[in-house]
């Protein structure tokens, strides 16, 4: 049986910026990826967004970890070479009636510690975003665009330069606790005929994404349960790709679900119109039953009335752990949790938006809580 330190249970972002900051403390620290590669679902399929923290409710974790993420992020990116820039973003109001929003977003980002976030007029979107309607906008000089490919990659080369190992095409299978420790087995290579190992651990971490909730459960830990939500994004090429310049968002939909569709200016100047947020079946529905470009052009039109339908072409969808069902509403929190029956075990549940602007925070404050856990 093998033995480690520190068992880190998914290979994505938040993965291995935990990864990155253990690996600097402690010796014999894995990860095990079941895809190919590291950061080849959640962390890469999004709008590669670097958030504020203007969403959330004050003094939650994402609260928390968007705004100090924020910082961190631009000082990581700059510090190693992540392709990455600072854009700023408009959340525009289509008309009157929806101001009085864009003033509780003000105030909801400021009491979270977003600096500089004003009110401009439809005069001030006009000057920064010529093609956009709207009659007024909460602008966010905080937000901007990363690569998140090159992310995930350049957190998993620091972390593995630190000592840590990353096992690509491994799969937990199976938790039981021991004295002191977590036997973890792990089926590594094609499913149903891969090799399968057994890893002793002293502490578990398992940020599994959209499984974290069914590895929580092989410990019979059945607090959580995740409602996949997929989002799908289309993208405007060529010369049409002008019509924005940076970001523009929509005001957020009221149920919580998501941001609304709107626009991202990436970093290799295309256009993203997205994502579209819809429960679905099965964790790795990505493609079945994929909403028509001209539900995306409607969209899209409320703030953009010139784009067509010949403008766009599908792009990739991603899928969400949601921790709120598909009756429910609002927005749930992150999990960042130790497991009250096995403490050598810490849950990573519910890492959404915005899980991607949080790494290295999160990643800070789940190494802090693995030390705790050999103290």
């Amino acid at each position: 049986m093998d033995q480690a330190n520190v068992l880190i249970i998914g290979g994505g972002v938040i993965g291995c910026a935990i990864a990155r900051e253990v690996a600097q403390k402690f010796q014999d620290v894995f990860v095990v990826e079941q895809n190919p590669r590291p950061g080849m679902a959640t962390s890469t399929r999004n709008s590669g967004v670097i958030h504020s923290g203007i969403y959330y409710n004050k003094d939650s974790l994402k609260a928390r970890h968007c705004v100090q993420g924020n910082r961190l992020m631009y000082e990581f990116c700059a510090r190693h070479n992540v392709p990455h820039l600072r854009t700023g973003k408009l959340v525009v109001a289509a008309d009157a009636h929806e101001e009085p929003e864009l003033a509780a977003l003000l105030k909801r980002g400021t009491a979270n510690g977003v600096e500089n976030l004003h009110i401009v007029d439809s005069a001030a979107i006009r000057a920064r975003e010529p093609h956009i309607r709207g009659t007024a906008a909460l602008e966010v000089p905080s937000t901007g665009i990363v690569s998140a490919e090159d992310l995930v990659r350049t957190l998993a080369r620091l972390a593995t330069d630190g000592g840590a190992h990353i096992v690509p095409r491994a799969k937990a299978v199976a938790l039981r606790p021991a004295k002191g420790s977590i036997q973890v087995d792990v089926e590594i290579g094609d499913e149903g005929g891969g090799q399968k190992e057994t890893i002793e651990a002293r502490c578990v971490v398992n940020a599994a994404g959209l499984y974290a909730d069914e590895v929580a459960a092989m410990l019979g830990n059945q607090s959580w349960k995740i409602y996949p939500v997929r989002g799908e994004y289309c993208e405007i090429r060529g010369p049409r790709a002008s019509l924005i310049n940076s970001l523009v968002y929509p005001l957020p939909h009221a149920h919580g679900l998501s941001l609304g569709v709107h626009f991202t200016k990436t970093l290799w100047g295309t256009v993203l119109v997205g994502p579209s947020a819809s429960y679905v079946k099965g964790k790795d529905n990505y493609e079945r039953d994929r909403l028509a470009i001209k539900d995306f052009a409607e969209s899209a039109k409320t703030l953009l009335p010139e784009v067509e339908d010949s403008d766009l072409q599908l792009g990739y969808s991603g899928l969400r752990p949601k921790l709120v069902p598909p009756e429910g509403k609002g927005l749930a929190d992150f999990v960042i949790t130790r497991d009250p029956a096995v403490p050598q075990a810490i849950h990573l549940v519910g890492m959404e938006s915005p899980g991607l602007t949080g790494a290295i925070s999160i990643g800070q404050h789940v190494s802090q809580l693995v030390s705790e856990t050999f103290d």
